[in-house]
């Protein structure tokens, strides 16, 4: 709690002053926390003031609060970028992030509770920098390291806010954020070393080196590329739900399961199936038991993103037609590869109800076809052009609605959002290809596999053990061999 205060000294966070008139009050608390690292030894004790933003006023103390945040599958590309090019990683955790942000609006808080000042107790501090809990703490620091990335020359990506590039000689450093958690790297040590210099003298730093553990992520880099598990996080909630002794299963689900809303089904207190949080029953909770047997089956698998792999950019779709036993609404399975790297993946049941497989395809697909794009305009930003993306589907029907113009009697009932599939198809970003049911990944998303059926298509999304991957050249010629032949 004294290096916290020391900290808000050290970065002159407020002032001591007497309250002004009609004073809004904000409270201060505070939080306690041990920070662990990947193998779950706590790597320090936290003691943070936080204020209790709940007590602000639109218009009042605070105005804006939105703040950039980096999607996981950004996390994903930059890590299959890097393995690609062959560099590594760092992080580094900003001490007390949010104490370098600087406020716009009037904020006052009340003195922290026992720590009040002997000479004037009835005073409060006015905030020259935010604090943890203010709703615009986020937006503020976020401004501040941008400010001083771009000052330090660096470029703010087009699509992704949270992306800074440098380039430099030929060589390239990049940095991505999220909130107070920074990782970098670029293809110049030399480089990488002058970025790290510069933001220990802007910032005090209380973690940095090798890029290990984020956002729950273990990542292990190495010359053969990089390995992404979350066994600790794996063992955590096996723990935390007592099911750290149950009998293992090879496949997260039955392929005989049919949820439903179970209306005569026995409730219980915890949620734990998305779909039906609103209204559980044991039959849920059976089927949740099930993916956590699987859990304990398989907690040393991961992604690989290999070293020195080709970058080219595709897409799978598929949909399962009226799967839901509710409301007969049908489930899109979705996912996206980077070379041979998994990089995003989706499995969403459609907003509409569908008259027939063509249209569940086709909308399943315009998803897909979204998505690729958001990750091509990515893409361009690290220097990767593409032109007629392959999104593989396994519809004729679907693929000739979208090169059909002639919106006929089998269309007429698609959202017209979905259409802009066929004008992205005409511009020739997209180039839609038709692949056998037998070789659509996507399956995997959209319902209960079989034991066989879904080991094979695990394995095609290089989802491996850390000890047991293929060599890398076996890997690259056999998925060649595979995009052959379903283009």
């Amino acid at each position: 709690m004294h290096e916290e205060l020391e900290n808000f000294k050290r970065n002159h966070v407020w002032d001591l002053v007497e309250p002004p008139p009609n004073w809004h009050p904000i409270g201060t608390k505070w939080v306690f926390k041990n920070k662990q690292g990947e193998n779950g030894m706590v790597v320090r004790n936290k003691a943070r003031l936080v204020a209790q933003g709940f007590c602000q006023k639109e218009g009042i103390d605070y105005e804006e609060t939105f703040a950039p945040v980096a999607r996981l599958e950004a996390i994903r590309i930059l890590l299959t970028f890097a393995a690609s090019k062959v560099f590594k990683l760092q992080q580094m955790d900003v001490k007390s992030a949010f104490l370098n942000g600087y406020i716009e609006e009037e904020v006052y808080v009340r003195q922290p509770l026992g720590f009040e000042s002997a000479r004037f107790p009835d005073r409060v501090y006015k905030l020259r920098k935010a604090l943890y809990g203010l709703k615009q703490a986020p937006r503020a620091w976020y401004a501040r390291l941008k400010s001083f990335l771009l000052k330090s020359g660096f470029v703010m990506g087009s699509v992704d806010k949270t992306l800074f590039l440098l380039s430099r000689g030929g060589d390239t450093l990049i940095v991505q954020m999220y909130i107070d958690d920074i990782i970098f790297g670029g293809s110049s040590h030399a480089l990488v070393s002058s970025f790290a210099e510069q933001m220990s003298r802007e910032f005090e730093m209380s973690l940095m080196g090798e890029l290990q553990f984020f956002l729950g992520l273990q990542i292990k880099q190495g010359p053969e590329g990089t390995f992404v598990h979350q066994a600790k996080y794996t063992r955590d909630i096996l723990k935390k739900f007592e099911m750290g002794d149950s009998k293992p299963m090879t496949t997260p689900m039955s392929t005989n399961t049919a949820l439903d809303a179970d209306e005569d089904g026995e409730a219980f207190a915890v949620y734990l199936c998305a779909r039906y949080q609103a209204s559980p029953r044991t039959s849920h909770r059976q089927a949740v038991k099930r993916i956590f047997r699987y859990l304990k089956f398989t907690p040393e698998l991961g992604l690989w993103y290999f070293s020195g792999s080709s970058l080219s950019l595709r897409g799978f779709s598929d949909a399962d037609h009226a799967g839901c036993q509710i409301d007969r609404k049908s489930t899109s399975g979705t996912c996206q590869f980077l070379g041979t790297s998994l990089v995003s993946w989706s499995s969403r049941k459609q907003a509409g109800v569908a008259l027939s497989t063509t249209e569940v395809e086709y909308v399943a697909a315009a998803s897909c076809c979204s998505q690729l794009l958001w990750m091509k305009a990515t893409h361009s930003d690290f220097g990767l052009m593409f032109e007629k993306i392959p999104l593989l589907v396994d519809s004729t029907s679907a693929i000739s609605v979208a090169k059909n113009l002639v919106l006929h009697s089998r269309t007429k009932h698609i959202d017209v959002r979905f259409h802009f599939l066929r004008d992205y198809y005409e511009k020739g970003d997209i180039d839609l290809v038709h692949v056998v049911s037998e070789n659509q990944l996507a399956d995997i998303f959209t319902k209960p596999l079989e034991f066989g059926a879904f080991v094979r298509l695990r394995g095609e999304f290089r989802v491996e053990g850390v000890d047991n991957a293929l060599i890398k050249g076996e890997i690259e010629s056999q998925w060649t061999g595979l995009i052959a032949l379903l283009v």
